[in-house]
């Protein structure tokens, strides 16, 4: 057996082929639209993953307004946030964030948060995230290819 002819091969930021992927979150549950998204963000996709480095997609999110959560989720869950002060821990349900401006951004963008890695490399993952609440967004430069959320595992 020639041991040479087995390597492993390890992507790097100048070898990394990073695409632009479309995503339609019209009447997609959030939960399963974000854990396929932080996958696609991630490239888990890829056949040369390589968890160290970002080797993912930039996503870009449309329609997000139009997304669907199960069961009383929109009154009953809670996200916690921390302003600093003695007393400042606030809690927000999807429904209070969905109602502020850019709510749909700001609610998808913490979901797909907190199901990346939690370490620098998180935060650089997330910058390859794109949300918009209609159907129009400013990334025709850079032709992005539509795909069907629903055919990924």
């Amino acid at each position: 057996m020639d041991t040479l002819s087995y390597k492993t091969i390890s992507v790097n930021k100048e070898t990394a082929t990073k695409e632009w992927v479309v995503v339609d979150a019209t009447d997609q549950v959030v939960g399963r639209l974000c854990t396929k998204v932080a996958k696609l963000l991630r490239g888990k996709y890829k056949p040369n993953f390589t968890p160290h480095v970002d080797c993912g997609d930039n996503v870009i999110i449309i329609n997000a307004d139009k997304v669907r959560l199960t069961g009383k989720k929109w009154t009953d869950r809670v996200y916690l946030t921390y302003t600093g002060y003695p007393g400042g821990q606030r809690e927000h349900t999807p429904a209070s964030i969905m109602a502020k401006r850019d709510g749909a951004s700001k609610l998808l963008h913490r979901v797909v948060k907190g199901m990346l890695p939690k370490n620098k490399l998180a935060s650089q993952l997330l910058s390859n995230l794109y949300v918009y609440e209609g159907a129009e967004h400013k990334h025709e430069a850079q032709s992005p290819k539509a795909i069907d959320i629903n055919l990924l595992k």
